[in-house]
């Protein structure tokens, strides 16, 4: 690899942990060569397993998920115009459970500050601080061995907590989204998905399109156990045909 292509990739790597949303066209204006170019760099740095492709893009290769810290300073706008979204579709419920990550905060907040006289079960200490603002909004923290790491509870006493209730709506976020279903980087995060999926009437998950074709351990649900997917760039490939051939209504994030 000449020097000049393999600086022109090292470029691009930092480009994509500053700015994992970035586009092809924005990469080959920050560094000055055609969007082709930046395609050709984009596909052979996937080869070599360094990124994955995404629609209009791509993000790094990444063996686990960023710690929550670093993922809530991550596509905060992105984030935010998913909540408004999500919270318009759950206008009327009464019952929620929530889940934890960076964009289940994100629409903490926004249903602290849109909706009332609700009861979210949640396991996310985040998500919990968020709801708390609003004085009409019963939240029931789920008890388990407390994850430092994500801000949540898991475990064996959080999954026989959850199957005490009964709830309209159950809210969650995701690692990854593969054609066979949303998954987690967290194992016991994803045992406690799937209880909240299995209390509920409908399903909603909430994610960005960092996380499409990204593969972690627990695949959680598979796209018939889903009733929404709301996003903020629409659905690519295979992933698109699966979740029409399972009925699962998209919703793209966008004013």
């Amino acid at each position: 690899m000449s020097n000049k292509k393999s600086r022109r990739q090292d470029e691009i790597i930092k480009l994509l942990r500053h700015m994992p949303s970035i586009r092809v066209n924005e990469m080959a204006e920050e560094l000055h060569v055609t969007a082709e170019t930046i395609r050709r760099d984009l596909d052979e740095m996937t080869e070599k397993g360094l990124l994955e492709r995404t629609h209009g893009g791509a993000i790094l290769h990444m063996k686990q998920e960023p710690g929550l810290n670093i993922r809530h300073n991550m596509l905060v706008r992105e984030r935010e115009e998913i909540a408004r979204w999500t919270v318009r579709e759950i206008k009327g419920a009464k019952h929620l459970m929530i889940g934890s990550g960076a964009t289940t905060v994100h629409i903490a907040r926004r249903i602290a500050s849109d909706l009332k006289n609700i009861t979210a079960i949640v396991h996310s200490f985040g998500v919990a601080s968020e709801l708390s603002h609003n004085p009409t909004i019963d939240v029931i923290m789920a008890p388990g061995h407390y994850d430092s790491g994500e801000g949540a509870n898991h475990g064996v006493h959080t999954l026989s907590f959850l199957e005490n209730f009964w709830v309209d709506y159950a809210i969650l976020g995701a690692s990854g989204l593969d054609p066979e279903g949303p998954c987690e980087a967290l194992i016991d995060a994803g045992a406690v998905y799937s209880r909240m999926i299995s209390r509920a009437f409908q399903t909603i998950i909430a994610a960005d399109k960092t996380k499409y074709g990204m593969k972690f351990p627990s695949r959680f649900a598979g796209w018939n156990d889903i009733d929404m997917l709301i996003v903020d760039e629409p659905p690519p490939g295979d992933l698109k045909i699966n979740l029409a051939q399972k009925g699962v209504a998209v919703r793209i994030a966008v004013r």
